[in-house]
């Protein structure tokens, strides 16, 4: 298993965590019941707002807004700005770009193609792909399509970042470059596999969070149906859902439609970089969808009620394993999936969802295993360090918490 990590791959950590359990938080399912007895009301309007102003300000968000659907209610609230300088303040029912949150709609694809008998997640990915996976030890003709969906592969983590910097600049010098999928893999095969590639049946399999997996996943749909992943979500999701928000923007650097900026501070700078428009083609399948709150939810909602994937298919997807002990230090009790993420909340049981982290945005999403709560949270402004990423995440745990837990009262 790999001992190092780098700069994406701890955002990509920080993805898989979807604001779930840090320190103070419960460790372990039965401290999380612990308080199972404990009445607890829904969050009013007013409480909510005020949650989120007390997370704006513990997280050092530039902006955030909260979408909290409890059965048939609905409510919302934005903090700060949209835009610095611009005293706009952040709406409600914007969009913003869904991040890793497109690998769950990217897992759903495959799992609907596996129904249909079109592929098995025991498929090689060299039945599909031959020779695209290969050299410096990884060797697609053992890595099945169950292992990218789980994150079992062993493929490493191939950070962009590697070959265009870290810094301000380098983001505003390559922020418009087009990156083919084909050429991401390339890259992630420069490096040895972290692990070998899990059996079907390992219960507690090497484990470790790689976007490639989900790139190759995606040129696998390609493979299968003659079109794009982009183009199978579209039809497959986004339009029998009637999905307003959300598409995949392909190398169109912008958001469309009413947004909120996003801002990063980046390593060496004091100040606040503007990360809105950017090409996202090196995300792919990984991460690239723009979306809304509303979308989410109802996209999640579809999934875990069937509308999407017949019961054998669904169930498959909510298989989980544990994730790997470097990152159950800081998130103990992470769970993954095909796409799905699970862990405890503080009141018992656990949720569900997938969560996404990009240069100066936060997606969360989350919803409990009967499906009547849900909560999708999203927010800009992002600095870099261990420490300031506890912080935040500590903060949005604590929201998602009440969101999905409700209040205690005495």
């Amino acid at each position: 298993m790999a001992t190092e990590r780098s700069s994406w791959a701890r955002r990509a950590a920080a993805v898989t965590v979807t604001a779930a359990v840090l320190a103070g938080a419960p460790t372990s399912p039965a401290a999380a019941s612990a308080d199972g007895g404990t009445a607890r009301t829904p969050l009013t309007r007013a409480q909510l707002q005020r949650e989120l102003d007390l997370t704006l300000e513990e997280a050092g968000y530039v902006g955030a807004s909260v979408e909290i659907r409890d059965g048939g209610r609905l409510i919302r609230a934005s903090a700060g700005e949209a835009e610095l300088g611009g005293g706009r303040p952040v709406g409600r029912g914007e969009r913003f770009r869904a991040a890793s949150v497109t690998k769950t709609f990217t897992a759903t694809v495959v799992l609907q193609l596996a129904a249909e008998g079109r592929l098995s997640l025991d498929d090689t990915v060299d039945r599909w792909l031959p020779g695209v996976i290969s050299g410096n030890g990884n060797d697609g003709s053992r890595v099945t399509l169950r292992n990218l969906l789980q994150h079992t592969s062993g493929i490493h983590n191939y950070d962009y970042t590697e070959d265009t910097g870290q810094t301000a600049a380098d983001f505003e010098r390559t922020r418009y470059d087009h990156l083919a999928p084909e050429e991401s893999v390339a890259r992630a095969m420069k490096h040895a596999p972290d692990f070998p590639p899990a059996a079907p049946d390992d219960p507690a399999p090497d484990w470790n969070y790689s976007n490639p997996n989900y790139i190759v996943a995606g040129m696998v749909v390609q493979k299968v149906t003659g079109r794009s992943w982009a183009q199978e979500v579209r039809d497959r999701i986004i339009r029998p859902l009637g999905l307003k928000d959300t598409y995949e923007p392909g190398d169109d650097p912008r958001i469309r439609g009413p947004h909120a900026h996003t801002y990063q501070r980046f390593p060496g700078s004091t100040g606040w970089t503007d990360t809105t428009e950017r090409n996202m083609s090196m995300a792919d399948a990984a991460g690239s969808l723009i979306s809304g709150q509303r979308d989410l939810d109802r996209f999640f909602t579809a999934l875990f009620d069937g509308r999407l994937l017949p019961p054998a298919q669904l169930a498959q997807m909510r298989r989980t394993v544990p994730a790997n002990d470097e990152i159950r230090q800081a998130f103990p009790e992470l769970e993954y999936g095909l796409g799905l993420m699970r862990q405890p909340l503080a009141c018992g049981g656990h949720r569900w969802g997938h969560g996404g982290d990009l240069e100066g945005g936060t997606v969360r999403t989350g919803f409990t295993e009967d499906g009547q709560r849900s909560v999708v949270i999203a927010a800009s402004g992002k600095a870099p360090g261990d420490e300031q990423l506890l912080r935040a995440e500590r903060a949005v745990q604590r929201l998602t918490d009440l969101a999905l837990c409700g209040r205690t009262t005495d």
